[in-house]
């Protein structure tokens, strides 16, 4: 394959440095964008040929740092009210840039009436990407299996509306891994999309027994129902559309949207995704 310039941003956090890591290993060159080039967090391979400031939401930054770049992982920005705006802005500015292709990490079952809220802003990134004349390949993650346990509360429980809903969760690492084998040889996977999971889905009940026999503490699961979700977010005084997240994190388990089982991360890298038992089993307990 001819040598392409590539870009990867959020390299500051774990997915985008994971990625940089994986193709470090791979020793494919690749240029860093990210907000702050002195950030201790920014990735110090010998791969890396330039470390790039820009935000997402700064055009003539972003407009700047991509220049000269063919091809461009873009890690979804970190949630918040104008999360697509400011996909839309980096999308404009990579158009304008010259980028060719863009690899973008979206999410699974991603639609205008999705039941995850946060899963609309993806499906309104990907059609702007779409529109925008560059080549794309969509990455959608299913939520990500390194959050189970941020999801048991300290008294042991694990609390939402997911019913006996199931969901098969994906290791970053097994997203990152991926997005590094596309990343390397973009043309096959062009206009393609691809839906990302774990090797299994578990209703969260499963998800509690298997925490509980890998670290040893009891670990239980309460199905809530909305009102109770509310509830017992409300206390958190977060804006409504990130309250809205939160509980839609359950429902969208709970109807079966996240039930989807896939062998795409096997197909593109060679190797099998991480199970929840596995993964706890190979990470220290928080």
């Amino acid at each position: 394959m001819t040598p392409r310039t590539l870009a990867v941003t959020g390299a500051t956090g774990h997915l985008g440095g994971l990625v940089s890591q994986f193709l470090d290993t791979a020793r494919t060159p690749h240029r860093l964008v990210v907000r702050d080039p002195a950030s201790p967090k920014a990735p110090r391979h010998a791969t890396i040929t330039e470390v790039a400031g820009a935000e997402f939401r700064d055009l003539e930054a972003a407009r700047r740092a991509l220049a000269g770049v063919q091809v461009l992982f873009m890690v979804s920005a970190s949630e918040s009210a104008d999360r697509l705006a400011q996909h839309r802005t980096f999308i404009d500015a990579a158009a304008e840039a010259g980028v060719e292709h863009v690899v973008y990490t979206s999410f699974l079952a991603a639609a205008p009436d999705a039941t995850f809220t946060l899963a609309r802003d993806h499906h309104a990134t990907e059609e702007h990407l779409k529109a925008s004349g560059m080549a794309w390949t969509f990455l959608r993650d299913s939520f990500y299996l390194d959050f189970t346990e941020a999801l048991v509360g300290p008294d042991g429980v694990i609390r939402g509306p997911a019913r006996d809903g199931a969901c098969a969760f994906v290791a970053r690492a097994d997203v990152a891994r991926t997005a590094a084998a596309v990343l390397s040889d973009p043309a096959p996977h062009t206009h393609r999309t691809y839906d990302l999971t774990g090797p299994q889905a578990l209703t969260l009940g499963e998800v509690a027994a298997t925490i509980s026999t890998a670290r040893g503490t009891p670990v239980t699961y309460h199905d809530e129902t909305l009102d109770e979700a509310y509830a017992s977010r409300a206390g958190y005084g977060a804006p409504d559309w990130q309250v809205d997240a939160w509980v839609s994190t359950y429902t969208a388990i709970a109807d079966g949207t996240m039930a989807t089982v896939t062998d795409t991360v096997h197909d593109i890298t060679g190797s099998r995704p991480l199970g929840l038992e596995e993964y706890l089993r190979s990470t220290p307990a928080r």
